[in-house]
């Protein structure tokens, strides 16, 4: 699956700005750049923006190693923030840490454009099968 086909199975993920730059199961990146319209007070990019872009890519990451016909969604996830960011883009770097069969649990480590950490998560997802 390419990465043009792999976001737009993520309609609100397109919708908000978030761009794939690279996909595979041992590492999935995607970014999503500073605009006015995803900040809050202070002009800081929203934390639910870096949140949106943090969950496709550790989605991507994860749907990536799920076995054949299966789905997954996310079951939890947990940020902590580390700096705000006003200008420029971020990028999220997902990893798996644990690829099981009920549950695949990835962290995803968000820089700004000078590399600094601006969040990092850490999320389960569950492994659907029909």
């Amino acid at each position: 699956m390419n990465l043009d086909d792999l976001l737009a199975s993520m309609p609100f993920a397109v919708h908000t700005g978030v761009a794939l730059t690279a996909a595979g199961p041992e590492e999935t990146v995607g970014t999503l750049d500073w605009d006015d319209h995803r900040t809050t007070a202070g002009a800081a990019l929203h934390g639910g923006a870096v949140m949106t872009l943090a969950d496709s890519v550790g989605a991507v990451c994860a749907f990536l190693n799920l076995p054949p016909g299966a789905m997954t969604s996310t079951t939890s996830s947990s940020t902590v923030f580390t700096r705000g960011v006003r200008a420029g883009t971020v990028t999220a770097t997902a990893r798996p840490l644990h690829v099981g069969r009920p549950t695949i649990a990835v962290s995803v480590d968000v820089r700004d454009d000078e590399g600094r950490l601006v969040a990092q998560v850490t999320q389960s997802q569950a492994v659907l099968t029909t």
